[in-house]
């Protein structure tokens, strides 16, 4: 019976499986279709740089339940479009639509002001999330460098993460190196694909509450150190957990998001479950630039970053200040942020309390 009872299980997956493939197929061609319109409409001199902010404007004052449509968004759908289109990746697309002859040459030197929609569902483009597309054209210079990522990605079932850190230490160019060609995808299906597109993007095209699993220790962490801060006091008002930042092409997430209306500036948390290392403290620095940038109100104050590492034997915590801060300011920062000693305790308190849920 136990046999009979796993291949119910099985067809469960599976079809979970497909239907994460299914919505994240729709989604990506969506994007492309919409990137491609508007790039139409962009070379033709019928559109202006303006019309694509009218339009994220237009999208969020009369269907604010579609999301992921603002400025920023679109424009990274155009590039999407522009990265790929001529490439051989959709090459059999476009001898489609040469064959057909009643469409136009949307890949040629110019575009004509009438867009037809393109499926691109069946191409290698459609099998990643948007966030790995993103993360590929955003650190890719080459044609062939982002299709070897895109299939890496593919075959191997790669994470975001895991896409990052490959690109990080340099896989292509390795291969490259070595003689070696890009691998194939398999044929066969990954049994569980869930991680590979637990993707934020799909749960906003969907109107969907994002329902990542908060099981992995970072998760939990950041949960529990989130209700610990605002136990501290009503100073302290939460702003978000995984905070998006856009800085350029590349979105950045801030573990944790505070406003405190005592020093009236925002308070960055980032969380770290290994030994304490500098780039933690320039990547946090980082963060504070850009949320004094573009975050920010002109009324508030430089904001604060707060830096906790824990590996199994130290509590590392440290504070993120501006370099142009009056003495003054700093010294009501200091009396006003958490106490590093209590941090720590709680950090060491927080992490045994879930490595010994976890069974470690």
């Amino acid at each position: 019976m136990e046999k009979q009872f796993l291949d119910i299980v099985e067809l469960i997956r599976q079809s979970r499986n497909n239907a994460i493939r299914a919505v994240n197929t729709e989604l990506i061609n969506l994007y492309w279709n919409v990137g491609g319109y508007i790039k139409t409409k962009l070379s033709t001199a019928e559109w202006g740089d303006k019309t694509v902010e009218e339009l994220a404007e237009f999208i969020q004052k009369n269907n604010p339940e579609l999301k992921g449509f603002n400025k920023s968004s679109l424009y990274r759908m155009i590039q999407f479009y522009e990265v790929y289109a001529n490439t051989q990746i959709v090459a059999s697309l476009r001898r489609q639509l040469q064959e057909t002859g009643n469409q136009p040459d949307i890949f040629g030197a110019s575009l004509r002001p009438q867009f037809e929609q393109q499926d691109i569902r069946k191409t290698i483009l459609s099998q990643i999330s948007w966030t790995h597309h993103r993360t590929i054209f955003a650190r890719c210079k080459s044609e062939e460098e982002r299709e070897f990522y895109i299939r890496m990605t593919v075959k191997e079932n790669y994470s975001v993460r895991e896409l990052d850190r490959q690109i990080s230490a340099s896989l292509f160019e390795r291969m490259v190196i070595s003689n070696q060609k890009p691998i194939a995808p398999k044929s066969n299906n990954h049994p569980d694909i869930s991680k590979t597109f637990k993707d934020s993007y799909i749960f906003e095209f969907l109107n969907l509450p994002d329902s990542y699993s908060e099981s992995d220790l970072q998760k939990g962490l950041i949960k529990q150190m989130r209700d610990f801060i605002l136990e501290l006091g009503k100073d302290f008002l939460f702003v978000g957990d995984e905070y998006k930042i856009q800085v350029g092409k590349s979105d950045f997430y801030i573990d944790l998001l505070f406003y405190h209306r005592e020093l009236q500036c925002l308070i960055a948390f980032e969380l770290k479950a290994d030994d304490f290392k500098p780039e933690h403290l320039g990547k946090l620095n980082f963060y504070l630039e850009a949320l004094d940038r573009d975050v920010k109100k002109e009324n508030e104050n430089p904001s604060i970053g707060i830096l906790l590492c824990k590996d199994r034997d130290n509590e590392v915590v440290e504070y993120a200040l501006n370099r142009t801060l009056s003495p003054t300011l700093i010294s009501k920062y200091h009396t006003q942020l958490p106490d590093k000693k209590l941090l720590q305790q709680k950090l060491h308190e927080l992490f045994e309390n879930t490595t010994s849920q976890r069974g470690e």
